[in-house]
This record gives C-alpha cells, structure tokens and sequence, in this order.
C-alpha cells in the first residue's frame, strides 16, 4: 500500500506544480508577454477598421513655407505652434510637491498626436517616452493612456480606429480644435470619427468638466480589476487640460521622492488645472509613467530617479 499512497502524494504535488505554472503563465501572458495586433502602425494608411478619409498634416513640401523658430529650453515658438514650459514648486520639506506645466498654442488641432511604442498596435509593448517622442521627431511629448495595459476602451488615434470596446468615461480631441469628455458606453468609435475626432484617450477621472471639479473625486476609482493600482494619494500625475480652442494645457507631476516632490490628490491636481484657466481636465496614466519630453530631454525627474518606465503610446507635437 505504501507504494500507492506515494504515487498519490506524487500526483498531487505534479498536480499543484503545473496548476502554479499555468498560473504564472497566464499571468506573464497578460501583463508581460507582447502580443502584437498591427506591425508597422502607419496612421494615414486604413486597417481593418480605418476610416479611408484620415485627416494628414503633412504637406507635400514641409520646408517650402518654414517659419522662424524661437527656441530655448523651456520655450518652443513659430507660426504654428507655441509651446511653454514653466517648473513649480510649492511647499517644503517632506511636504515639497515639484511639477511642469506646458502651456501649448496649435494652429491647427491634428498637430496634437499620438504614436505607439515600436510603432506597433498590441498589447504589453512598451518604449520609454523619449525614445517614441524621438523616433516620431517630436518637439514635446508626454505619457499617454497606456492603452496596452487594457483590452477596453475606445481608441482613436489621429483618425483610425484601433479599439471600439466602450468602457469608461474618455476623452475626444476633435479637428476643430476642442475637446470634449463623454461616455464611451453612450456611442462607438464610428459615431465618434463621423464627428470629426481625431484622437481618443481611455483612462480618467475627469478632473474638470464645464470648469467645475467633481465632487467624488477624493474617493472614485477608475478601473479596480486585478493589476490596477489605486489612482488616490499623493501620486506623480500626467494629465491635459483646454483653455480654449487649439489652446492645451498639460501638467506632469513629480512624486514619491521625499524633499523633491511627494505627488498630489486627485482634487489637488484638479484645483492646479482649475487654476490654470481650464475649462476641462482629463487625467491619464501617472506613477511611474509620467514623463514630459521636450527638445530632446526628459524634463521632469520620473519618481526622482531620473530613469524612465516604459509605456504603450504617448501625445506628441511636431512640426
């Protein structure tokens, strides 16, 4: 008998052992290993879900008509374009809270972009946000939605439809230069691009909406299934804001690093973009991923490391 029961215990240990691989497998197979959709995203060429009439920027002679620029390193201006940079820092000590607004001034709203780490459309693909900002010959850029993270959402990017799976409340960037908050689970993709937006983001709260702060913003949670962190706290933020039409205004803020800067609330980060003159205010992915780029250099400090986490996709400008 004694053989038998040693077969058994054998059984169960091989049984338990491959029930924990499976698990790290799934696991790895959600959150680690890349699963590529599109190869080579080209966002004025239509996929499976395109709209065959995307908006272009691009001129036949980009040089022909070149303004002057003025530039330094917190400052970007031509004929179409200004953008601003100013550092703040408020409080002290333990308290110190360190963050960039960009004030950013578009002659027309398709200069306001999106790109994806790798040029690829999947999920679990990442770049830091220098290196897409630089392979997409960005002046700025910042962390996006990271929409790879997450298989929901609509997803628009410069007039393509990637991902029509409505499941929160997003953002729509629009080509007459506004935008507009508003309920995925409410419209599609389809709908949307047929009015004339031209990027989505999926991530949130919102911060301002018809210049009012939510009044649950302390408490609300956006998505809470597993491998979701909580968005409250005093956290290192990424979001944009509109002052006007063609007229943005985006704020990261540096976080968990003692004496530089400890992060803030979301009602805290709201009251900077209320203060800011913003009429709306959309919050996307923060913590590790907040990063702005600007002429060629990481201008805040991620997390006070001064190293980068990688990302699915980032907002950039270029000429």
């Amino acid at each position: 008998m004694k053989p038998l029961k040693k077969n058994k215990r054998s059984i169960i240990i091989f049984a338990v052992v491959a029930i924990i691989l499976l698990i790290l497998y799934l696991a790895a197979n959600r959150y680690l290993i890349e699963h590529v959709e599109i190869d080579q995203v080209n966002p004025n060429v239509s996929n499976n879900s395109a709209d065959n009439n995307t908006a272009s920027n691009t001129d036949s002679d980009p040089d022909s008509n070149r303004s002057e620029v003025i530039k330094d390193d917190w400052n970007y201006q031509s004929d179409d374009l200004t953008i601003s940079i100013q550092k703040v820092t408020t409080g002290s000590g333990d308290n110190t809270v360190t963050y960039y607004v960009a004030d950013i001034q578009v002659l027309a709203a398709t200069q306001i972009m999106s790109a994806f780490a790798n040029n690829q459309y999947g999920r679990n693909i990442i770049e830091d946000t220098s290196d897409i900002a630089i392979e997409n010959g960005a002046i700025f850029a910042v962390n996006g939605d990271y929409y790879g993270f997450r298989d929901d959402g609509i997803e628009i990017r410069k007039g393509v439809i990637y991902r029509d799976e409505p499941a929160r409340i997003g953002l729509a960037f629009y080509k007459n230069g506004s935008i507009k908050i508003y309920d995925e689970t409410q419209t599609s993709a389809q709908k949307l691009l047929d009015e004339g937006v031209w990027n989505t983001l999926s991530f949130g709260p919102v911060l301002l909406e018809d210049s009012q702060i939510p009044t649950n913003l302390a408490t609300l949670e956006v998505d809470t299934n597993f491998g979701n962190h909580s968005i409250q706290g005093n956290q290192p933020r990424t979001g944009i804001g509109i002052i006007g039409k063609n007229h943005f205004v985006i704020v990261v803020v540096d976080g968990r690093s003692k004496g530089y800067s400890k992060g803030v609330t979301l009602p805290e980060y709201a009251e900077i973009f209320k203060n800011l003159g913003c009429t709306d205010a959309y919050n996307l992915d923060g913590g590790g991923s907040s990063t702005m780029y600007f002429l060629d250099r990481v201008v805040n400090n991620p997390l006070g490391k001064n190293k980068e986490r990688g990302v699915s996709d980032i907002l950039y400008i270029a000429e």
